[in-house]
Parts: structure tokens; C-alpha cells; sequence
């Protein structure tokens, strides 16, 4: 048996015991990284660490940190309260006003992860008020985000259309974009519908000044990140239901007391440090965080135990061993295998299929600077468009990021208050597994097959 097959076979032995012991998947995939890159791929301890996503590792707590900041002295409360002054009260658009906010955010120029932690944590506080599902909520966001992620100025659109470039393939930027668009438009659209968006709109404008809809018990705990049943990834004492409120009253105004004002403008900061100067996301969130903890330390004294540290646990661990994986060629080898398919409709699906799975736990961007060139000897015997082809892998590699183990499904999931996380993160991983099996067969037949460019 081949490292590279003993490899896969092990991640899904990982997958299987977390799912039905309890036991973090996070500690699982470090276990089957030491064991795997030691005695398989013959790593020593440092090639292992190479794979952890410091960076990662960095935003989710810095961001969780912030806005745990944030919740603790109003300041959350006071942003939902202005959200729903800003529609007049329409609760049913918010998700779609989240949804255009991350998508302006990266076409921009924020990368996708950047845009996600400014804008999540907003979002999924104003979910846990109104019990609008956190699984709608956190789409919106982040199909927003990959929704403006290709303008022709984004990040993803200069890397992917440098890409082309350097390949010599026949490009088309603005066709790269607007088949990102339409794409996660679409798929918003459907997840709005399935998710209870309707209602939303039958249940009326939010009126009242009320204290707001009741909210979900805080979670108890002594911030040590104790597992659950189930995937291990730890949960709350009191799940947030996810059924929608009936005409819920507006929240009590928050006064805009120093901390308030002083958060307010950190957030702002982190926009600014992020988008205009092009600053860590994690490292400038932290400093904040710190700011804020150092000049109020009575809102501030449980900020550390609401960071989300059994996420934490279960994203670094999976992506350590899916950096073991790279480090041995594995994705490599499988992408190969496929470009050797003499048929080359059936090698466009696979590759498709290939880079929505391991984008899935590994970098978007990455997937798609390894699978765009291992494209190019099919592409060169004319059958294949190269711009639908192009287009069809860069959807398949980035609409994916709801998964739970992407960087911004992770945000995602470490940034919703007040939910059962084990609930949360199966619900996230069931509707990433639903997006990775259909979006690339579809975007595969609009895309591929009619041979564009």
C-alpha cells in the first residue's frame, strides 16, 4: 500500500472515531499527524509543525477575544440595534445585508478570511437575538465573501488570473467574477429559502422598544474547553433554538457609555488596519483586545474563557495533518492521477471534485495554483474551454469555505454566541458536505461542458 493511500485512510479513521466517540478531532488529527508523518512519511517534529496554521491559530483567538470584549460591555448589542434601525426593521434583511456587506468587503480587496472575522461575529449576534439559524446567517456571510472574493481587483481574481496568465491560458476576468457571483448568489438564495428566510419576511418589521427577543442562557464554564458527545468539539449548557421568533421586540437602546465608544472605534481600527493597511487580522485583533482589557478589566475578566478553544483545538489539529498530507505529496498525487485521464470531461469533473474536497481543509488559493496548471495539458488539446474550466475550479475551491475546517467556516463557527457548538459544527459539516458534492458537478456541466473560451 502506497504512503499516500495509508495516509487518506488514516484521515478517514480520524473521522469515523470522532464522530462516534468523544473524543476532539483536533487531538485525533495531531495524534494521526505525529503518527503518520513519523513513521509514513519519515518527518521529524519540526516537517509535523509545519503544517499548523499559526496564522489561523492567531485569528481565531484574537477575533473571538475582541468581540468576546464586545458582547461582555454592549457593544454587540449596540451594533444589532443599529442594524435594525438601518432596515427599518425588515429582520429578513439582515442575512442579505451581511451577505453584500462581506461580498463589497472582498472585491475590494480584503482577503475572504478578513472579511469574515470583521463581519461573523456582528452577524451571529444578531442570529442569537432574533434566533434566526446561525447555519443561514453564517452562509450568507460567507458566500457573500466568495461572492466578490474574484473582481477583477480582488485577492483571489489577481492570483487566479496571474495564474492564467503565467500558464498562457485564454483568460476572461470579468467572466472569472461574475461566475463567482451568480454562483454564490444562487446558492444564498436557496440556503435563504431552506433556512427559514421566509419566514423572516411573513413575520413583519420588528416593533416595540422592548428588551429584544429572549436570548439563550450565557454558557457556564471554566474556559477549559471540556468535550461533549459526539465529535468532541466541545458545547454550550443550553442550546440557542434556531426557530425564528415571532415579531420579536427591538432591543433596549445601549447607551453609548466609554468601553462602547471605545470598541466601536477598535473595530473601525481593525477594518482600517486590515483592509487599508494590510495588517494580521488575528495579530491587530489581539492588540485591541488588550487595549480594551488593560482600560475596562471589570468587562473584560472573562473575555479569555469565552475565547472558542475547543475549535481552536479542532481546526489547527485537522490542518496540521492535512499540512502532513501536502508535505508527503498526497494531494499532489491524487491531482496527478486525475490529469492522466485520457477523457478529459471526465479528468475537468474529477479535478472539480479534487480541488472543492481538499479545499475544503487546506488553502483555497493554494488548491487552486496546483490544480490550474495540472489542467493545462488537457486544456491545450482544445476540448476543454479554458475560461469555463478555469472559472468552474475556482468556484469549486472557494465555495466550499462553509466547511467547518475552512478558515471561514471555522470563523464562522468560533464566532456564533450562545449556540450548542456540537450542534453547530454538524450542522456546518453536513451542509459543507452537501455543497462539496453538488456545486462542483454543477458548475462542471453550466460551466465546463457548453466549452466557454
Amino acid at each position: 500500500m502506497s504512503p499516500e493511500l495509508v495516509s487518506i485512510l488514516v484521515l478517514a479513521v480520524v473521522f469515523v472515531i470522532a464522530t462516534t466517540r468523544s473524543v476532539n478531532m483536533g487531538a485525533l488529527a495531531f495524534a494521526a499527524a505525529f503518527g503518520v508523518g513519523t513513521l509514513v512519511a519519515d518527518l521529524d517534529a519540526d516537517g509535523v509543525f509545519a503544517g499548523f496554521p499559526g496564522d489561523l491559530f492567531v485569528v481565531l483567538v484574537g477575533v473571538t477575544y475582541l468581540f468576546a470584549i464586545a458582547r461582555a460591555n454592549g457593544t454587540t448589542d449596540w451594533l444589532v440595534h443599529a442594524a435594525v434601525r438601518l432596515v427599518r426593521g425588515r429582520v429578513a434583511l439582515i442575512p442579505w445585508v451581511m451577505f453584500a456587506l462581506t461580498g463589497a468587503l472582498t472585491a475590494i480587496g480584503a482577503v475572504s478570511p478578513a472579511a469574515v472575522a470583521i463581519v461573523a461575529p456582528i452577524a451571529l449576534s444578531f442570529a442569537a437575538r432574533y434566533r434566526i439559524s446561525p447555519l443561514l446567517m453564517g452562509a450568507m456571510v460567507v458566500h457573500g465573501a466568495q461572492a466578490g472574493g474574484f473582481s477583477p481587483i480582488s485577492i483571489y481574481g489577481s492570483i487566479v488570473n496571474g495564474i492564467v496568465e503565467r500558464e498562457k491560458l485564454p483568460g476572461s476576468e470579468i467572466t472569472l467574477f461574475l461566475a463567482s457571483l451568480l454562483a454564490n448568489l444562487v446558492i444564498a438564495g436557496v440556503v435563504f429559502v431552506v433556512c427559514g428566510g421566509l419566514k423572516l419576511w411573513n413575520q413583519g418589521a420588528v416593533t416595540g422598544t422592548g428588551t429584544g427577543a429572549p436570548r439563550a442562557p450565557e454558557a457556564k464554564g471554566d474556559g477549559s474547553g471540556a468535550t461533549g458527545p459526539g465529535n468532541g468539539i466541545g458545547t454550550r449548557t443550553a442550546p440557542a433554538p434556531t426557530a425564528v421568533a415571532t415579531r420579536p421586540d427591538a432591543p433596549a437602546v445601549v447607551p453609548l457609555t466609554a468601553p462602547v465608544i471605545a470598541t466601536l472605534v477598535s473595530l473601525v481600527a481593525l477594518v482600517v488596519a486590515v483592509l487599508g493597511f494590510d495588517l494580521d487580522a488575528g495579530l491587530t485583533a489581539i492588540t485591541l483586545a488588550v487595549v480594551l482589557s488593560t482600560a475596562w478589566p471589570d468587562d473584560s475578566r472573562k473575555a479569555v474563557s469565552e475565547i472558542a478553544w475547543p475549535t481552536v483545538l479542532l481546526i489547527c489539529g485537522v490542518l496540521t495533518y492535512v499540512g502532513v498530507l501536502d508535505e508527503m505529496g498526497t494531494i499532489t498525487w491524487a491531482g496527478e492521477g486525475v490529469g492522466g485521464i485520457g477523457v478529459p470531461l471526465l479528468a475537468a469533473v474529477l479535478l472539480c471534485y479534487i480541488g472543492a474536497i481538499v479545499s475544503a481543509f487546506a488553502s483555497s488559493v493554494g488548491i487552486m495554483g496546483a490544480l490550474i496548471p495540472l489542467a493545462v495539458p488537457f486544456l491545450a488539446q482544445g476540448e476543454i474551454g479554458a475560461v469555463g474550466m478555469v472559472a468552474a475550479l475556482a468556484v469549486s475551491a472557494t465555495v466550499v469555505d462553509v466547511s467547518p475546517f475552512s478558515t471561514n467556516g471555522a470563523l464562522v463557527l468560533a464566532a456564533a454566541p450562545d449556540v450548542d457548538r456540537e450542534r453547530f459544527f454538524r450542522q456546518l459539516m453536513a451542509y459543507g458536505g452537501i455543497v462539496v458534492a453538488a456545486v462542483p458537478a454543477v458548475v462542471w456541466l453550466v460551466m465546463v461542458v457548453p466549452g466557454w473560451g
